[in-house]
């Protein structure tokens, strides 16, 4: 049974949650200038149950419907293989989903009491999302595309930087939009070696709608687009200077697209790209959130 709880909960992708809510916390704690650690605490354990949640529904979807008994798996992408150790597990995995949401749900309204009803236009989206996602968010090539950043950007980083500083900035926009571009992007590039498998179960994605080689293309517009962002926010001082700090991972960002491109089509060689987007969506964050912490110490 644990082996079971922890193969649908990814443990291993819950990082990048972390890496969101160490920037939100980052940002608040510079604009406040201080954090309340409880609503911290509460933050992160919704964005945790949230991401574990639409894990498990997607682990149970995928066996569900056949598709993990078609998919290649890689270290990061095709699902975790758990339900096919244990098929007769399948509805724990339905129930691990089903509480973890309800968990979402109910730490959520709780936050809404404390904060003010507008925290559910960010709330009952996410929410929805993280059901529809793997059933029905995955069938249009532009709304699966947006979704992961949506969730994690706009909804899960936004909300969190709405409820650490008690308003929405332009930085916190910003931030949001920089997360939602990089987490689409990964969502993008792992969905590579999933094609085949993905086109029997009626899935729709641009790397099957478009191809791989045109999806790239997507991939490297996002990433540079995101940098632009950054510049942008620097120049018009929404974000301190020292956030350029995150200027380092144009380094790996730069061999990532290269790669990228040159081995759209040759799967087993885009592995360790994959795997390069992964810590890439990772360090472009947290060196956000150090830049702030820089920033934040320099002028007390």
């Amino acid at each position: 049974m644990l082996k079971l709880l922890v193969g649908v909960a990814r443990p291993n992708f819950l990082t990048l949650t972390l890496a969101c809510m160490a920037l939100a916390a980052a940002w608040g704690w510079y604009a406040s200038g201080a954090l309340n650690w409880l609503s911290v605490l509460l933050v992160l354990l919704v964005a945790l149950a949230a991401h574990i949640s639409v894990n498990a529904f997607n682990e149970y979807f995928d066996f569900r419907s056949g598709l993990d008994y078609l998919t290649e798996r890689t270290p990061f992408s095709g699902g975790s293989g758990t339900l096919l150790k244990y098929p007769d597990q399948a509805g724990q995995a339905l129930v691990v989903a089903l509480v973890t949401l309800f968990l979402v749900v109910a730490l959520g309204l709780w936050i809404t009491l404390q904060q003010g009803w507008e925290l559910l236009w960010i709330g009952v989206p996410g929410v929805l999302m993280i059901y529809a996602y793997t059933q029905y968010i995955n069938r249009s090539p532009f709304f699966c595309l947006l979704a992961p950043g949506v969730g994690f950007g706009m909804l899960m980083t936004l909300g969190a930087l709405w409820v650490f500083t008690d308003q929405l900035s332009a930085a916190a926009w910003v931030l949001a939009v920089i997360v939602s571009l990089l987490v689409s992007n990964l969502l993008l590039l792992n969905q590579f070696p999933d094609v085949e498998a993905d086109k029997q179960v009626g899935r729709r994605h641009y790397p099957i709608v478009l191809g791989r080689k045109a999806s790239s293309l997507i991939f490297i517009g996002f990433l540079v687009v995101s940098y632009l962002v950054l510049l942008v926010a620097v120049w018009q001082a929404w974000l301190p200077p020292e956030t350029l700090l995150s200027l380092v991972t144009l380094i790996p960002a730069v061999i990532l697209m290269r790669g990228v491109v040159a081995k759209a089509n040759k799967l087993q060689e885009l592995v360790p790209f994959m795997g390069l987007n992964v810590a890439l969506c990772h360090l472009y964050p947290l060196t956000l959130a150090a830049g702030l912490v820089w920033a934040g110490v320099y002028s007390s």
